[in-house]
């Protein structure tokens, strides 16, 4: 399999959810500007959406959406416990972070690194905060979204929270998902990731 990433981007998620299961995968990284991978193909012939990231299975096929993607690489390799047995309640639990993740964090960011208007900022950083409060309640008593044990929605929490440094939003006002945050960014593979794409010296 190979997993098409750009450093930093939210295609961290699944880089790390691979090094945490296991599970092998070829890395080739991605010009999101010019489209071109890291070999000279045209990336648009990947993923028509253009942006990352993309996995390209055995059959030659291809998966998209980092949601869907973290879900297969995890599935890949049950006993690593990243993600709950299908039809699960616990299963759709990890899903339901999946898309509080998806829909009403990482989606607010993009006006933030799109240099929008202020006032779209303004509201676009409102509504990051708002469920940054949302999320440090809910690690009051947890190691992890779900409990004790990491999951594919950490990696996904984690690659987008990293984005707040990179974007004026302080988390000290958060403590329990700074310390998450911090919790996670120690773990020996998630240290891996990071400076396999060059993150972390």
């Amino acid at each position: 399999m190979r997993l098409y990433i750009a450093p930093g981007a939210c295609s961290l998620s699944p880089h790390i959810v691979a090094n945490e299961a296991g599970v092998p995968v070829d890395i080739e990284k991605v010009n999101l500007a010019s489209h071109k991978t890291e070999s000279g193909q045209d990336y648009l012939q990947v993923n028509p959406k253009g942006y990352v990231p993309a996995l390209r299975l055995d059959d030659g096929s291809v998966l998209t959406e980092g949601p869907a993607i973290v879900q297969y690489l995890a599935d890949r390799k049950p006993g690593s416990g990243l993600v709950p047995q299908a039809g699960t309640i616990e299963r759709y639990r990890v899903q339901e972070w999946l898309n509080f993740i998806g829909t009403e964090l990482h989606k607010n960011f993009g006006p933030l690194f799109a240099k929008a208007a202020d006032p779209v900022q303004q509201m676009a950083k409102a509504n990051i905060t708002k469920r940054l409060g949302y999320m440090n309640d809910q690690l009051a008593n947890r190691q992890y979204l779900m409990g004790a044990n990491f999951t594919v929605a950490d990696a996904y929490a984690f690659t987008i929270l990293n984005w707040t440094k990179f974007v004026g939003i302080d988390l000290k006002p958060y403590p329990n998902l700074a310390a998450y945050v911090e919790r996670v960014a120690a773990r020996p593979k998630v240290r891996e990731t990071l400076k396999d794409e060059g993150l972390l010296k």
